[in-house]
This record gives structure tokens, sequence and C-alpha cells, in this order.
């Protein structure tokens, strides 16, 4: 099996060869940035499974990088990390859709913790989709427009787009309502009501022409959430 590589983004070089030989002795390949512009150029062109994103950074700092992060690579997992009076930039950074964060000074042991935990509820995820075949329609996620095989089209709102684009690139995954609440609606999913999630998905299904009570497209996965049934194709 592949190592899985983290990406590490912290200015203070003890730290971030701290960080780097923990995760190479627990099996895990690292790519390393020192600055806000090198994080970012590293986070939006190479390969990697994870992101340790420092959020004080020299250049630009770590939430514009998650920012820019989460508009070309939406579903990547990001681990932010953060002084302990930083509260603010936590809470900052969970909403523009990190998925935990490790306050400084960290245990490496609760740090190599959270990375696992992280990607056990992150698995292998498609590249981002501007383009999906459907059985009888083709969705254009760059235009938001759905074109149908008998010649019509209908608009995608832009939630829309981004619940279909969040669909398939985990297609065949079961994707719980709290985790599309947070990494579509970038909010806190703790005593939200999720009914709005229901609304959203069956007004899309309608829209697809995808019958509610057989759907081929967007399935309901019972006490967990919805599914999109096939892997996309991308452009």
């Amino acid at each position: 099996m592949a190592r899985k590589r983290v990406l590490v983004i912290e200015d203070d070089a003890s730290i971030r060869q701290g960080l780097v030989d923990a995760l190479d002795i627990d099996g895990y390949q690292t790519l390393e940035a020192a600055t806000g512009d090198q994080g970012l150029d590293l986070a939006l062109h190479r390969e990697y499974d994870l992101v340790l994103l420092d959020l004080v950074l020299p250049q630009r700092d770590g939430l514009d990088i998650l920012a820019e992060l989460r508009k070309s690579r939406p579903t990547t997992p990001v681990i932010i990390l953060t002084a302990r009076g930083e509260e603010q930039d936590r809470v900052r950074g969970l909403k523009l859709g990190a998925d935990d964060y490790v306050v400084k000074p960290f245990s490496i042991k609760e740090l190599l913790a959270r990375v696992a935990a992280v990607l056990r509820r992150s698995p292998e995820r498609p590249r981002d989709v501007e383009q999906i075949d459907l059985p009888d329609a083709t969705a254009d996620l760059a235009r938001g427009e759905l074109r149908f095989a008998d010649g019509t089209s209908c608009v995608l709102s832009e939630r829309e787009r981004d619940i279909l684009r969040y669909l398939a690139n985990n297609a065949g995954r079961a994707i719980e309502r709290d985790e599309l609440l947070s990494r579509v609606w970038q909010m806190n999913p703790r005593g939200i009501e999720t009914r709005t999630i229901d609304m959203h998905i069956a007004r899309l299904r309608e829209k697809l022409r995808d019958d509610p009570a057989q759907p081929r497209i967007i399935q309901t996965v019972r006490g967990k959430g919805y599914m999109f049934a096939q892997r996309p194709q991308t452009d």
C-alpha cells in the first residue's frame, strides 16, 4: 500500500522538523514549507493526502491558504495548528472547512492520532469535477446548467452545484448530513437542524429527474445520509 503523504506548512524550523521526523517514523511521506507563499504553491500544485497548517506564517497566513485551498480542493483534509490563545482563529478555520485543530504546544502522539483519525474519515476521493455525465443528462457545474438528452435544460443554483460537486467527488461513499453542513455550507453542524439538507436534496433530485422513490443518481443511505451512486467523468 502506498504511503500517505502529508504537507507540513509551519514556519518554526524546530517544530517543522519535529513534525516531519515524527510523521516519517510513523510511516508517512512528507512535503514541507516554511512560508505562506511556498505553502500555498505546494498546496495547489502538488499531490498529498492531508495538510498540517500553521495559522501564523510569514508572507501569507494560514487562513488565507485554507480559503484558497477550499476553492480548488474542497475535500482535502486539513488540520490547523494554533497557539493556545487563538480561539477566534480556530473558529474561523473550522468555518472555512478545516477538519480538526491541534493547540500548541501539543503532544506528538496526540497529533499523530488526529492525523490518523482524519485520514480514516477521509478515504481516497476523486479530483474535483466540472462536468458530470448522468444517465440522461450532463451537469455542467462551471456554467451551472443541466442539459438533458431531449434538448431541454435547467439552471442549478450555486448551492445545488456545490452539493452535486461534493457528492460526486465522494461517489460511492455515504455522506452524513453533518458532513454536508460542515463541508458544503461551511457551518459547525452542532445543534443545527439538518432538514435544510433534505430540502435541498429533494429540489436537486427534482431538477435531475431522479425519482425519489427509486433514485439512480443521489441515493438515500438509511441512518447516514446521501450517496452519489456513480463515478463522475471529468474534463
